[in-house]
């Protein structure tokens, strides 16, 4: 078994350089993408792929990418959305599932899969893995039954309930496995917001990163690698999922972790298999090197200060309540508008009087709330008679001056 692996790394790796010639390294200038309106950075690779795109794993920001709107049959990275939906559903990981005739069927030669019989039984965490590391297509039928009750198509609406609620406009399920179908498309920037969203599953980043695995049935176990060759051969890779289909090409939807900084890329329809990993690893390093995660709200900063209300000669400060971090990264603009209306009559030590909202290249990334550094009373009489008198002058000199 260790030769044979051995032997297809060997492989592979030879597969992954060659490969590595059809993808060109950086584009000459900024580039327009096909959906957004948005600029991709001058610096940023030129990949041979249809569509892709670069998220900032933390926030979810968009950094880069080449059409990441457009619709393209995502193969079986569909299997991500299944699993989104089993955990946020909260599903028992430990419960027994019966594999169906159904979900069985998909085990030959035309699907991937992980050679499930009718009537085996496994649980639900296997199955997650059995479709997550080797892309079972027999398994993650076999779980969206379990979903829906027994019916796929009920499981199926799920998924299509999920895309709604994370506001994705690009993408429609008609399966579970990703099986070319003019309803079953997807986008790049759809599949990142998807895979940032699994990825907040401690099981599902812990599975997705898993280079080799096995489950148990009731009779026997089957053992399986990976299909993300890009967790051998890119040390700062961490998952997610493979997709192949005849329409849609060779697909990949990847992570990366480098100290601080975490990247989720989607590459879609790249000619050949070795090209989806060699241009992945292109769009995660270009992250990790073109940009850096800074201190851009910073706590207890003085971000405003106002007069007080009938008190022209006392004012106090309004501090930031935490620091907020981004990416910043070529040409990258960031801007900080800071909003609060008239003070109070009165306000506490930490009482919140406006806000500060970050943005990055024009987008919202966070509001933080500005509160008083020191408290202050009501205005007294006196307070109030001298302001509304120098109001009075001003105002009168104000008139004759105009006179003159």
């Amino acid at each position: 078994m260790r030769q044979g692996r051995s032997l297809m790394k060997t492989i592979v790796t030879l597969s992954l350089l060659a490969a590595a010639m059809l993808v060109t390294p950086v584009a000459a200038g900024a580039q327009e993408d096909s959906g957004g309106g948005q600029t991709t950075p001058a610096n940023a690779p030129d990949l041979d792929v249809r569509a892709w795109a670069l998220t900032d794993a933390d926030s979810g920001r968009y950094l880069a990418g080449k059409n990441p709107d457009e619709r393209i049959p995502p193969g079986s990275t569909t299997k991500i959305m299944v699993a989104l939906v089993a955990l946020d559903e909260g599903v028992n990981l430990d419960e027994e599932v019966t594999v169906s005739e159904n979900a069985a069927s998909y085990a030959g030669l035309i699907y991937s899969n992980v050679g499930l019989y009718p009537y085996d039984q496994v649980s639900v965490r296997e199955l997650f893995r059995a479709a997550l590391i080797p892309s079972g297509t027999d398994a993650v039928y076999a779980l969206c039954e379990h979903l829906g009750d027994g019916s796929v198509e009920s499981c199926v609406q799920k998924m299509n309930q999920k895309a709604e609620e994370l506001n994705l406009k690009n993408s429609h399920f008609d399966n579970p496995a990703g099986l070319d179908s003019s309803e079953h498309y997807s986008s790049a920037r759809d599949l990142a917001i998807i895979a940032r969203a699994a990825m907040k599953y401690p099981f599902f980043a812990e599975t997705v990163s898993t280079g080799y695995a096995s489950i148990t049935t009731q009779d026997r176990p089957i053992e399986f690698p990976n299909t993300n060759n890009l967790l051998e051969f890119y040390p700062a890779a961490t998952g997610i999922k493979t997709g192949t289909t005849p329409q849609g090409g060779a697909s990949l939807v990847s992570s990366a972790e480098s100290e601080d900084e975490s990247y989720i890329a989607v590459v879609l329809d790249a000619p050949t298999d070795s090209v989806r990993f060699i241009a992945s690893e292109q769009a995660l390093e270009y992250g990790i090197g073109s940009f850096d995660r800074k201190p851009l709200v910073n706590q207890d900063r003085v971000y405003k200060e106002m007069t007080l209300p009938f008190r022209r000669d006392e004012s106090r400060k309004l501090v930031a309540t935490e620091e907020v971090s981004g990416l910043v990264g070529p040409g990258s603009e960031v801007e900080r508008r800071v909003r609060a209306g008239e003070l109070p009559p009165e306000a506490g030590t930490g009482e919140k009087l406006g806000e500060v909202e970050l943005l990055i290249d024009g987008k919202s990334v966070e509001s933080v709330p500005l509160v008083a550094r020191e408290g202050y009373g009501n205005a007294s009489f006196w307070d109030r008679v001298q302001f509304y008198s120098v109001n009075f002058w001003r105002g009168t000199k104000a008139f004759f001056d105009g006179l003159s």
